[in-house]
């Protein structure tokens, strides 16, 4: 179930010891409630309450617009920008900025196919003080040529009324368009459930638009007869008939997104309520823990005489029966220990030495001995720079790939089947897993809408898709008795390592029974590493054993290797690892809109 085998899945147990799962609990309901609230764009400290928009079509084919956006500024500001993008042979040309309640400043660049106006927004006449908390009309007009399209049969103008790029949403949207002429006009607003009434009165479109949430557009087609611009030097001239083409395009546009509406309705039912509730679901059915007997506080010795390597697997990873690396660092500390490496200092350098490999050794701890060979000269090898070894990207491929087997060796010898089922019940697990990777591939779906289609909702769920993601990533990742749960002997054995853990780690319980010998302090250390603790082990150490001899080489490679191969495991891992017209008609597909925001 791990989708990420090197992330740390002991963190929040660490963190909030036996409340883990209420606490996995209270998040995973506020996910669900967080999720289920109409999707929006953080407005941070300002909104803009209405926007007016009026467009003029002039029989030269000019456009004139004029654009008036309501800005409530809660805070100080600089003043504000809007960014028209421009197809090719599209210009903008006469731009006039004024506000009311501010003193406006324009500053206009054309660049990466967009106008770009930073309007800088003053309190005072004298242009020395800065807009804040405070409402703010600002009115932009400016004439664009190219921008209406005349056809052999046809006039027409598309034309988004609201952009996809503006920082925030807008509560509505008011609409006047004037046409050349009063008869022969038809006009048609897309997406429709963005548009709350409108009209068409001789040559006046007037038109308001629902809420627009952040990257929504709102799009106007207007056709027009092609004899109201005889004489139309300011526009686009296409010598073809556009009419049956448009209207083609806007029927399959309108037919795609109710289709694309009903889709979502029902991915937003699964992503919204079935799996979080899944989950939830699940852990209730098969993640909580059987009652045991046990009832200790902590242990102050090994539970069992199982290797570091294996404790490690069974109880630091998220994932049963599958070690990382600092089981890694452990079972090196615990071959030192053993005879069967020896370590020393010599000046910058830490030099690690095979010595006995005729000692007693498991598959795993046979193959901890191949990698130190293959990095050593001569049965020698220097961990200080085996960090920098490890950013060659062979040796970081043949690390990683030896890695794998070492873990693979651990599972297979101490991990069969027959073990995890004494010890574990992993239904939830892979249940769970089911669903997360269902959320997951839900919020791949909902991404991919986002940016290959043109759905009017496409925004929404590119946002539900990522907190899905998000929450399915989450789900995924935690320990595997999360979902899954121990068997009542596998729990008793969970606990008292847990207990033993909680021992190395509170430096209280060590001093109320500090160890007798040299020889405990060394086991402590390394159960310690191979439970991610051994720093607190250290510190108490340092309290008790402050002159500890840097001649045993279990303590020399923990003061001055311990994370060697944590660092460069994890240097290994980064290092191994148009113009034309046929679209005319189709959603999105029209001039003007682009966005803008507040700075």
């Amino acid at each position: 179930m791990n989708i990420d085998k090197f992330m740390d899945g002991n963190y929040l147990e660490r963190a909030f010891g036996k409340n883990l799962k209420k606490v996995f609990l209270t998040l995973a309901l506020f996910l669900i409630l967080f999720s289920t609230i109409a999707v929006v764009s953080a407005e941070d400290s300002y909104s803009i309450t209405h926007a007016d928009i009026d467009l003029d079509v002039l029989t030269s084919g000019l456009l004139h617009v004029r654009e008036a956006y309501d800005y409530n500024f809660d805070g100080t500001f600089n003043g504000v920008y809007r960014d028209i993008p421009l197809k090719e042979g599209e210009s903008i040309e006469n731009v006039k900025v004024s506000a009311k309640g501010a003193y406006p400043v324009l500053q206009q660049t054309t660049e990466d196919g967009k106008q770009h106006l930073k309007i800088y927004l003053y309190a005072d006449k004298a242009h020395t003080q800065k807009i804040s908390d405070c409402s703010v009309t600002v009115y932009i007009e400016y004439d664009m040529r190219n921008v209406v399209t005349v056809f052999n049969d046809v006039g027409a103008l598309q034309y988004k009324l609201w952009g996809d790029e503006w920082d925030v949403g807008v509560d509505d949207v008011s609409v006047h368009v004037s046409l050349p002429n009063n008869t022969g006009n038809e006009y048609y607003l897309n997406p429709e459930d963005l548009t709350y009434s409108s009209s068409l009165n001789g040559n006046e479109i007037n038109a308001q638009s629902n809420y627009i949430s952040k990257g929504q557009i709102w799009e106007l087609l207007v056709l027009m007869p092609v004899g109201d611009f005889s004489s139309s030097p300011y526009a686009k001239h296409v010598n073809e008939d556009g009419r049956e083409m448009i209207l083609k395009n806007l029927e399959d546009s309108i037919n795609s997104n109710n289709f694309w509406n009903s889709v979502t309705s029902i991915f937003e039912a699964m992503a919204l309520i079935f799996v979080p509730f899944s989950l939830i679901g699940t852990y209730l059915k098969y993640g909580r823990e059987p009652k045991v007997d046990y009832e200790g506080i902590y242990e102050r010795e090994p539970p069992t005489d199982d290797s570091p390597a294996v404790v490690n697997a069974m109880i630091d990873n998220s994932t049963f029966g599958e070690p990382n690396i600092r089981g890694f660092e452990a079972t090196i500390m615990d071959l030192i220990d053993r005879g069967a490496f020896s370590i020393k200092k010599e000046n910058d350098n830490l030099l690690l030495t095979i010595e006995d490999t005729s000692i007693n050794l498991d598959m795993g701890e046979k193959i901890v001995v191949n990698i130190i060979a293959h990095f050593a000269n001569n049965d020698v090898l220097n961990l200080s720079n085996l960090k920098k070894r490890m950013k060659s990207k062979s040796n970081a491929e043949w690390f990683m790939n030896n890695f794998d087997d070492w873990k693979e060796a651990v599972e297979n010898e101490y991990f069969t089947d027959d073990v995890k089922n004494r010890y574990f019940n992993d239904t939830g697990t892979t249940l769970a897993a089911l669903i997360g990777f269902l959320g997951i591939g839900l919020s791949i779906v909902f991404v991919v809408i986002f940016l290959f289609t043109d759905f009017s909702r496409g925004f929404e769920l590119f946002i539900i898709g990522i907190i899905l993601a998000a929450f399915s990533y989450f789900m995924l990742s935690r320990r595997d008795d999360v979902f899954g749960k121990w068997t009542k002997e596998g729990r008793v054995i969970y606990l008292k390592w847990i207990n033993f853990k909680k021992f190395l780690k509170d430096n209280s319980l060590i001093n109320e029974h500090p160890p007798e010998s040299i020889v405990i302090w060394k086991k402590y250390l390394i159960y310690g590493t191979s439970l991610g603790v051994a720093k607190s082990v250290e510190k108490a150490m340092d309290l008790h054993v402050p002159n500890v001899s840097m001649n045993d080489g279990v303590f020399l490679y923990h003061y001055y290797g311990y994370n060697c191969f944590y660092h460069s495991y994890y240097s290994a891992y980064s290092t191994n690892s148009s113009s034309g017209s046929g679209g005319f008609g189709s959603f999105g597909g029209g001039s003007g809109g682009g966005g803008g925001g507040a700075f």
